[in-house]
């Protein structure tokens, strides 16, 4: 089979091609600025030359169409007609408590999804344009599926998910915890466990998602019971430009302070806290590192916290599993950031946790072991890949 699949953001579109018998990717590539000025569509050649093509895409459809014919031109392409495109998986943020797996399209799948938007106003409006563009490019009878960054937390119990609001509201709006990063969590989870030989369903598992968003999941067993964002992606870790975990208290202070109104005061926790906010050098961990080194000290305080925060969750985690057996790194940050690894790990010896620093500092973005030999827990790095889980779930829905 070849499975299209298809990552759609508020002003851009992410796309894998993959023949599944021999999990190649076949095309890559993604469209930035959609319904911006300076549009572009980049994506990489099989020889690994990297293609940018310029043009005005106004809309989702429209740049899916744009996608679709690369993908069949005599120039770039890689397939003949869209007909060799056996189905096409899509990335859906928030599914609510609705979905707890990845489910074939239907009329009824997204109703329910248009239902969830209230609760991801940024994301599922993308996802949802994506799902009917295909509809309307490539015909009503091409199957799609529908694979939720919310579902793999689906297993959490009531005391992990609650917050301890009135539990009216939670009734009336559905506010709780929902968790997000779970294909990258689902993956790693289960790929650590085949890359150690060990069986998923007797270790307990720390999965780290690093990147400019991050986020930790306790994995018993092979399900989660616990992950650190909440509602939204804000809480939790410290972020790129995410606060994370901040008391409510003070969001209704600085409103107060500062005359700022909710939409104000969600900027501010999003999209200029963070690392950026605390730094005030940069949200990329490359260049906060870099301002470390050269002595800038709210950078080497943002790191700090960063690592500290991370380290936190990994402690409480220990405690909701009983212990741990692995702590599997992964993201852009976990993938590559030796620096980071090592802050996280320092202090855990006495949980088991005792890193091989010369590993850890040779390894970027490949799989490994990261701990000594005789260390109680293992230390991996994993790098993720929430689109092969994307394809391979669409993969086995369509043939089931």
């Amino acid at each position: 089979m070849k499975i299209l699949v298809l990552n759609c953001g508020s002003s851009s579109i992410k796309y894998k091609l993959f023949n599944m018998k021999s999990k190649e990717v076949l095309a890559q590539g993604g469209i930035e600025k959609i319904g911006l000025k300076g549009s572009f569509l980049k994506f990489s050649m099989p020889n690994g030359d990297k293609v940018t093509l310029e043009g005005e895409i106004l809309e989702h459809q429209s740049g899916i169409e744009y996608i679709l014919g690369v993908l069949t031109s005599k120039k770039y392409g890689c397939i003949s007609s869209l007909s060799e495109i056996d189905a096409v998986g899509h990335r859906v943020v928030h599914g609510g408590e609705k979905f707890n797996k990845s489910v074939l399209i239907t009329d009824d799948v997204l109703a329910k999804v248009v239902e969830c938007i209230d609760l991801a106003p940024l994301h599922n409006p993308p996802n949802l344009a994506g799902i009917n563009a295909v509809k309307e490019l490539m015909g009503k009878d091409k199957p799609q599926v529908a694979v939720f960054d919310t579902a793999f937390h689906q297993t959490m119990p009531e005391e992990a998910y609650m917050y301890g609001i009135p539990y009216s509201l939670y009734e009336k709006y559905s506010i709780r915890r929902y968790g997000f990063h779970g294909t990258s969590h689902r993956y790693v989870s289960k790929r650590v466990c085949e890359y150690l030989g060990v069986d998923p369903q007797t270790q307990k598992i720390v999965s780290a998602h690093i990147g400019n968003g991050g986020s930790l999941a306790a994995v018993k067993y092979g399900e989660s019971i616990d992950t650190s964002m909440g509602m939204t992606p804000v809480e939790g870790l410290l972020m790129g430009t995410r606060a994370g975990d901040v008391d409510a208290g003070v969001l209704s202070y600085v409103m107060e302070k500062e005359k700022v109104g909710p939409q104000t005061m969600s900027t501010i926790v999003n999209k200029f806290s963070g690392l950026l906010g605390i730094s005030g050098v940069s949200s990329d961990m490359r260049e906060i590192r870099g301002a470390v080194d050269s002595g800038n000290k709210r950078a080497e305080l943002a790191f700090d916290m960063f690592a500290y925060r991370i380290k936190k969750y990994i402690g409480a985690y220990a405690a909701a599993m009983n212990g741990i057996d692995i702590l599997v790194f992964t993201g852009g940050i976990g993938e590559n950031s030796s620096e980071t690894r090592e802050a996280v790990c320092k202090g855990l010896e006495f949980m088991g946790i005792t890193l091989d620093n010369e590993m850890n500092y040779k390894i970027h973005g490949d799989e490994a072991i990261l701990s000594i030999p005789d260390s109680k827990v293992k230390v991996v790095v994993i790098p993720t890949d929430e689109e092969f889980m994307i394809a391979s779930d669409t993969e086995s829905i369509v043939k089931g």
